[in-house]
């Protein structure tokens, strides 16, 4: 069993005594020490800097649990010291769905803020002392809790004093704030640090991913780097201005770094005092005897006069039996990715990919593993992305075991590139899709004008060859276009005389190619010029997709 408090901290209401009994539980479980001060932020960080008063904290200087990691941390049945694991203490397994939202938060921001060094170890710490991990796990197959968890009322009475910043919207209260969520953000604070981790559409506080993105960027910010004693500190002082508050959450902290196992959702251990979990509960604290006895040690008469006559002692109670904790089933643990129906891979220069990526999560026997952080990546010579424009993109996968990534989206450069999905923090062999992207293409090519085009020998064409591109009926922006003054209408090999182009050096070009349609889908050539010879002359204008026009250019002498 846990070492454990039977009350919650709160703010300004934090005594003497608790604070001896925080620092002589934290001693007893080897936890990193506290420094003395009252729960209400007036104290000092271990680092020696003054807590931070800021413009608030991420749950308002809500109450927490304070219940304490275990005394030993054994790493198997009969072990006594190091690590926690799969047959050891039922204080470190952390349920699945819970513990795949805080490593897949570690990994984001691994990737957009790799200065900040979050282990996903200190997510689980706050989340255990702010909610129990999300009531054990009791969550649903998007990591959305299956009831409210919310903090007190934020009515100046023992804790903070917050007027309604949410109209509501997540705490149901219309006059104050309340903390919500598995991490406890108050509406406020919510506003400003909320996520889509899951990538619903929706910033919801109640759900485990997006407020364990949203946690760990909230510790992060100000350009901190955790892996600094002095910015840690001041990381979770920032959540709770509370000296009580920060030994809590640092000694859950160091009791993970040795080691967790995952348990299915819903079978976590609960926190034991009174919280957001059990709202007025007494937990495990002592009460103190109402009638204390006399300061000399002798029984009061009950009359005047009368001498006290001692009383028979009573019998022991027999010891109570030894209760054996039930069995766990260990959660089955994902060894292979499998494509989970992905068709091919295909789009145009710059157009969205109508085919999404997934992956199945499967065990060594092929059963199906939900809650699994799917990584999934864009690899090779490509200027494709992801939709938001990234190249990597985490998702878990559901109760199904399926993992879906963001829809794809071209770039302009054309040819192969492969996207890859790996399982995050596990070496499992990644799968790989090929994906091409093609050019641009039309069906169909006109010339804007039908205006005759005509030049005295050495002359310049007074009027300009505008077309246009179109497919499907609809504009072609950026299409490739080839043109050609041809021999003849049945030769369309380059012509060797008539009308020509110029190159840079001002010499006669007959075909020029990387000319491209613009976002209208038009195109106007360069300007054309006559040599000596006379007649009609043919040019012929051909786009990617293989649309062509050939349009007539006359040289004769003037009249």
């Amino acid at each position: 069993m846990a070492a454990q408090f039977g009350r919650r901290l709160r703010r300004g209401a934090t005594t003497t005594a608790v604070a001896a009994l925080a620092v002589a539980a934290l001693s007893a479980s080897q936890a990193p020490a506290i420094v003395s001060g009252g729960g209400d932020g007036g104290g000092k960080q271990a680092s020696g800097s003054s807590v931070p008063d800021g413009d608030g904290s991420a749950s308002g200087d809500s109450s927490y649990h304070t219940d304490l990691p275990p005394l030993n941390t054994p790493n198997k049945p009969a072990a006594s010291i190091d690590l926690p694991g799969l047959g050891g203490e039922s204080e470190a397994g952390i349920p699945a769905s819970v513990l795949a939202a805080y490593k897949q938060a570690e990994q984001s921001i691994a990737i957009t803020n790799p200065g900040c060094k979050l282990p996903w170890q200190l997510l689980a710490a706050i989340g255990k002392v702010e909610s129990g991990q999300a009531r054990g796990g009791r969550v649903d197959d998007e990591g959305t809790t299956l009831t409210p968890i919310l903090g007190p009322v934020l009515n100046g009475v023992g804790f903070a004093n917050i007027s309604d910043t949410d109209n509501g919207e997540y705490d149901g209260d219309k006059t104050h704030d309340r903390a919500v969520g598995p991490m406890q953000f108050i509406p406020s604070t919510w506003a400003t640090w909320g996520q889509d981790a899951n990538s619903d559409g929706r910033k919801d506080p109640n759900n485990i991913f997006d407020a364990a993105l949203a946690a760990g960027r909230y510790l992060c910010a100000n350009n901190r780097d955790l892996s600094v004693k002095s910015n840690l500190e001041q990381a979770i002082l920032s959540y709770n201005r509370s000296n009580e508050y920060l030994a809590t959450v640092l000694s859950w902290l160091d009791y993970y770094k040795r080691g967790t196992h995952e348990v299915p959702d819903g079978t976590g251990v609960l926190p034991s005092g009174p919280g957001p979990l059990n709202p007025g509960g007494s937990g495990n604290s002592p009460s103190p005897d109402p009638t204390p006895p006399n300061p000399g040690g002798s029984p009061s008469p009950q009359n005047p006069g009368d001498s006290p006559s001692p009383k028979p002692p009573k019998p022991p109670k027999p010891p109570k039996p030894p209760t054996t904790p039930p069995p766990t089933t260990p959660a089955p643990t994902v060894q292979r990715l499998e494509n989970a129906g992905t068709g091919k891979l295909s789009a145009t220069a710059g157009g969205a990919f109508a085919e999404r990526v997934s992956v199945r999560g499967e065990d060594a026997k092929g059963k199906v593993v939900g809650k699994v952080a799917v990584r999934f990546e864009i690899v090779g010579e490509t200027d494709a992305t992801f939709a938001g424009g990234g190249k990597q993109a985490t998702v878990t996968s559901g109760s199904d075991g399926v993992a879906t990534a963001p829809a794809l989206q071209a770039g302009e450069k054309t040819g192969d590139f492969t996207v890859r999905a790996s399982v995050v923090g596990r070496t499992v062999p990644a799968v790989d899709f090929t994906a091409t992207v093609t050019e641009r293409r039309a069906d169909a090519v006109v010339r804007t004008s039908d205006k005759e085009l005509t030049a005295a020998p050495g002359a310049e064409f007074a009027d300009t060859v505008e077309v246009k591109a179109t497919n499907q009926g609809q504009t072609a922006p950026g299409v490739a276009v080839k043109a050609t003054m041809i021999k003849s209408a049945d030769d369309a090999s380059p012509a060797d005389k008539g009308p020509y182009f110029k190159g840079a050096d001002g010499q006669p070009l007959r075909s020029l190619e990387g000319l491209r349609t613009n976002d209208q889908g038009l195109l106007v050539l360069p300007k054309i010029f006559a040599d000596d010879a006379t007649g009609t002359f043919l040019l012929q204008i051909e786009t990617a997709g293989g649309a062509k026009v050939t349009i007539e250019l006359k040289v004769a002498a003037p009249a």
